[in-house]
Formats: structure tokens, C-alpha cells, sequence
């Protein structure tokens, strides 16, 4: 611990209510496979005030686990906003490098969780573990008990703007993740043919493919919801549908999380460290013709070879039409 003279605001806020802060300050799906971590933490300390250190827009979602502010912090570009001494508790599940721990030794926290590093104890970083399972060994090293499985969030007080409806997610962070929009167009048509009431989800980035989408499919506009949701209700629409299709995303972690029935795509990521949890769901790739490069423009070869015949036999085990 780093001696000097307490700054104010950290004597003021020790004398009333600990802080215990997570820093992730990553993507939605990374927040989602994180949930089992941050019920253990909340459990774990119970009269702690908690915060998670992460992009705005998170907020919504944050809501979904329970006990936790949003601190707004992008990436690692700058210091985390709390003064040196506020935190009582600062835990590292944003990675194992000298930038994530340099922002939480800055805190100078009482106590702190991360992975064995130069100057620091806690156990060493496996890149095969589950990124769920990663988290919770942490924590288990630290003295935290946390449930791997553990994922499932608070229901939305919003209503699903879609009920019964079933979610094809065509958007996806990098062009990496993007399955061809003509599948995807191919896979709504069969599903409307079968039954399904389909909208197309995303965000307002991506509200122009999934427009492209849907008319490839020949389905009336008013199915594109993409950039038309609020997190908190796009959250509700996945845990209202009746089935999702996406790639590996955050839609296909809130799938997971509502326990709601998927087909989930996997391109450069290998589902091994990023699938969902036992359940409704089933993962689609081609994982001897995996490149890797999440960054990369194009659809990953694995993600290229998963066909539509491939999804609507996926629609098939899962007892749906």
C-alpha cells in the first residue's frame, strides 16, 4: 500500500460506505460473461457501494445485474475518475497487462484482485479458460466465491417491443462477426414461411444493413427495429423472443442470460472461451477454417463456412418450426 495523506474525499466516503470498484471497461457480451463474477462480488460484500468501471451506454445493462453505478470510463485511454484513497476494493477483470492494473494501482485501493503480475500476487492468466470460468477462478484465488453458470439477469421493466417475436441480430461489432446479409435474408424468409414473426435487430449503425436484410427477405420495413431500441428494451425484446439468431454478440449473451432459445454464429472467437452456457442454444462454425483476427473486415473463414442450411437444421434441434 502506498502511504501518504488520505485524500478527502476518501476519508469522507470510508467513514460512511466502502467502494469496491470493477474495471471492464469493454463491449456489452464482455459485461454479460461477467455477470457471474459481479454476483459474487455483490455477495461478497454486502455494505460495500459498487461500481463498474465501463463505457456509458452501459448503464441500461448494468441495471439488469443489480447493485452496481456505472463509473463512465472509455477503454483505458485515461485515469479512472476517483481520486486516489476513494476505493476500498478494486478488482481487475478487464485483463492481466501493466495498462488495466496501472489504472487499478492508481487507485490505491486497500485490497486489490487481478492476475499475478510483475509486482502483484493472484493467479496466472490462462488464455484457454472460459472467459466466465476465468473470472470466478480470480475471484476463488482471492477468497470470492462466484457460480460460472451464475449469468442470468433481472428481468427489463420495460416491455418487449416485440413479444414472441424471433430476433435476427445482423449487425456485429467488426466486419469480422458479419455473416453475409444475403443468408441472413435467406433464413428470414424460411423462418416467415415457417411462422415466425421476424424483426431484424441492431444498432443505429446498423440500422441500414438490416434494412438491406429485411427487403433481400421481402419483408415489410416495420420488421427492422435495429437503432430503434433503448438498450434496456432491446434487452426485453430478446428475453420476449422466441428465438434469436446472431452472432457471437451481446444479443446472443442476453439469449443466454433470459435463457431465451439461439442459434449463435461463431467467426474469429472460438466458443470454447465465449460460448453460451448449457441451455436452448446452438453454436454454429467451422473451426478448422478459423483465422482469428477479430479486427479483420471481412467474415472470418469459421463464420463463412456456417450455411443457412446449417441454421434452420440448428432451428430444427431446437424443437422450433
Amino acid at each position: 500500500m502506498i502511504v501518504g495523506t488520505a485524500h478527502p474525499e476518501a476519508a469522507g466516503i470510508r467513514e460512511a460506505k466502502p467502494e469496491l470498484l470493477v474495471l471492464r471497461a469493454l463491449k456489452l457480451g464482455d459485461l454479460l460473461v461477467a455477470v457471474p463474477a459481479l454476483k459474487g462480488l455483490r455477495r461478497a460484500f454486502p455494505g460495500h457501494r459498487l461500481r463498474y468501471a465501463a463505457q456509458g451506454w452501459l448503464t441500461e445493462a448494468l441495471d439488469l445485474v443489480g447493485g452496481y453505478e456505472l463509473l463512465p470510463t472509455h477503454g483505458l485511454d485515461e485515469p479512472l475518475a476517483l481520486a486516489p484513497g476513494v476505493v476500498d476494493v478494486a478488482v481487475n477483470l478487464h485483463g492481466s497487462g501493466p495498462e488495466s492494473q496501472g489504472r487499478i494501482d492508481a487507485l490505491q485501493a486497500r485490497t486489490t484482485m487481478g492476475h499475478r503480475g510483475l509486482h502483484r500476487d493472484g493467479p496466472a492468466w490462462d488464455a484457454d479458460l472460459h472467459e466466465r470460468e476465468r473470472w470466478v477462478r480470480l475471484l476463488a484465488w482471492h477468497g470470492v466465491a462466484a457460480d460460472p453458470l451464475d449469468v442470468r439477469l433481472q428481468a427489463p421493466r420495460v416491455p418487449s417491443s416485440a413479444p414472441g417475436a424471433t430476433v435476427l441480430h445482423v449487425g456485429a461489432a467488426y466486419g469480422s462477426r458479419l455473416w453475409p446479409a444475403e443468408r441472413f435474408a435467406a433464413v428470414a424468409t424460411a423462418l416467415d414461411r415457417a411462422g415466425h414473426a421476424v424483426v431484424f435487430t441492431g444498432s443505429s449503425a446498423e440500422r441500414d444493413r438490416a434494412l438491406q436484410v429485411c427487403t433481400l427477405a421481402g419483408l415489410p420495413a416495420e420488421s427492422v427495429l435495429a437503432g430503434k431500441l433503448p438498450l434496456a428494451q432491446f434487452a426485453a425484446t430478446v428475453s420476449a423472443a422466441r428465438l434469436v439468431v446472431s452472432a457471437d454478440t451481446g444479443a446472443a449473451h442476453l439469449a443466454s442470460a433470459y435463457g431465451t432459445p439461439s442459434v449463435v454464429l461463431f467467426g474469429p472467437a472460438p466458443p470454447e472461451i465465449w460460448g453460451p452456457p448449457p441451455g436452448p442454444h446452438v453454436v454454429l462454425t467451422r473451426a478448422a477454417l478459423r483465422r482469428g483476427d477479430t479486427f479483420a473486415q471481412q467474415p472470418d473463414p469459421a463464420l463463412l463456412g456456417v450455411t443457412v442450411a446449417d441454421v434452420l437444421a440448428a432451428v430444427g434441434t431446437l424443437g422450433l418450426p
